[in-house]
């Protein structure tokens, strides 16, 4: 074979596998709606905490702002996780959507009249985050029964890239609105997107819950969570995200570190916003990598560790380039840690349990930067922005290390021996639903 052939085969192996979109059409709608929504999802989620620093001038209260969004992630992440396994998950959605697409219409209204009303964005943000806990469960429990088995890690890694896309370009395009037409503009572009998403929920067949499904409830969230008990390796993929978000997610302190630091305004912060974006799609591009890897248990510990690196060195750097750079490492690794941490969860739950720890996996993956928030911000302000970034960088080092010596079977599993313990109950399930 000659060395351009060689090459050629090399990169095709290397992009990002897309025949989970060609085999299966309900997945393929789901992903096209999501991917244009999720853009104007991005957009307000920028455009809130700027308008809230815009208001007070403080990090601290940027925190404050995205842990209210807590609570409601807790709470209806575990019960939305167990209504969405209880239900029919077509209707749940197009129900999260409109609810949505209503906070944002309010969203809108006010900064359309110029009201400077902290607490009304902080229900907003509140509600929608209720919204947003019910509707990802439901999303991406479909995922293992609407795509086979060994295509999950393709799958996961084409929905992130979509994902990542949106954080691209929704900060982009907030930092854009509110410079060009102020914050109503944004909010205003988040309100057109939904419109794809309902779209593409109503293509949906009819996706009912099983015969022997659980009645949503306390039991079927306690069931789930004794479920994640037992599944070590599930709960110890859990810890190393936490361990990343709220040690080593520094988003609260964009706003400041972009007027200050940086001496920008919002499109320097919006910058911040979409570096570690950058990054991720870049890995998504080369998904096929990914793929090839069975070694996914030591693939997170090694994002992790890459990840809180990253975050350490954007703190130390006094360029902005350089701290660009250094957030677009960090979201390539954080990449590589969620497309490893969602195919090892959704392998090892049955499928009349995927509502339910993807509920969890929500609570985890959206409360923990929530957390972060206040703790970058906290520290932030007993301190300074930079000692908040190196030493959560730090922390996060110290954290994924502890956690490797605690559970070394994370950083021996093995996809293969995985799949073939879960592939079989995974295809009897997506063969269903494709009849």
């Amino acid at each position: 074979m000659s060395l351009t052939a060689r090459l050629g085969r090399i990169a095709r192996s290397a992009v990002s596998d897309i025949s989970p979109l060609r085999e299966s059409p309900a997945y393929r709608r789901l992903f096209g709606g999501q991917a244009v929504s999720s853009i104007g999802t991005q957009v307000t989620q920028v455009a809130v905490p700027l308008q809230v620093y815009a208001i007070t001038h403080s990090s601290l209260d940027v925190g404050l702002a995205s842990l209210t969004a807590l609570i409601p992630l807790v709470f209806f992440g575990l019960y939305g996780g167990a209504i969405a396994d209880a239900v029919d998950r077509r209707k749940l959605l197009l129900i999260t959507s409109i609810g949505t697409m209503a906070v944002s219409l309010v969203l809108f209204a006010q900064a359309a009249a110029g009201l400077r009303n902290v607490p009304l964005l902080l229900v907003c943000v509140a509600t929608q985050a209720g919204f947003a806990a019910v509707d990802g469960p439901a999303r991406r429990s479909l995922t293992p029964v609407l795509v086979r088995a060994e295509k999950l890690s393709a799958a996961n890694t084409l929905s992130y890239g979509s994902m990542t896309f949106s954080v691209i370009v929704g900060p982009l395009l907030a930092g854009v609105a509110v410079g060009v037409g102020g914050f109503q503009w944004a909010y205003g572009l988040d309100v057109l997107t939904f419109f794809a998403a309902l779209y593409a929920v109503l293509r949906l067949p009819a996706l009912p819950a099983g015969e022997d499904a659980p009645r949503a409830g306390l039991a079927s969230v306690l069931e789930g969570l004794r479920f994640i008990r037992g599944e070590r390796i599930i709960t110890a993929s859990f810890l190393a995200d936490i361990n990343a978000m709220i040690f080593g997610m520094p988003k609260a302190l964009y706003p400041a570190l972009a007027y200050g630091q940086y001496h920008g305004g919002a499109t320097t912060a919006s910058l911040m916003y979409a570096a570690p974006a950058a990054g991720a799609l870049l890995v998504t591009g080369l998904g096929g990598l990914l793929t090839r890897v069975n070694r996914q248990g030591l693939g997170v510990v090694l994002a992790i560790v890459v990840w809180g690196a990253s975050i350490a060195a954007f703190g130390a750097a006094s360029v902005l380039w350089i701290g660009l750079a250094m957030l677009a490492v960090a979201g390539g690794a954080d990449q590589v840690s969620a497309v490893y941490r969602s195919t090892m969860m959704q392998v090892a739950t049955p499928p009349g349990m995927q509502g339910r720890l993807q509920g969890v996996y929500m609570v985890v993956v959206a409360g923990g930067p929530r957390l972060g928030d206040l703790e970058s911000g906290a520290a932030a302000t007993a301190f300074t922005p930079r000692v908040s970034v190196v030493s959560g960088g730090l922390a996060c080092l110290a954290g994924i290390g502890l956690l490797a010596a605690t559970v070394p079977a994370l950083l021996r599993y093995d996809a293969r021996e995985a799949v073939a313990r879960g592939g079989e109950r995974l295809e009897a399930a997506a063969g269903a639903s494709a009849s």
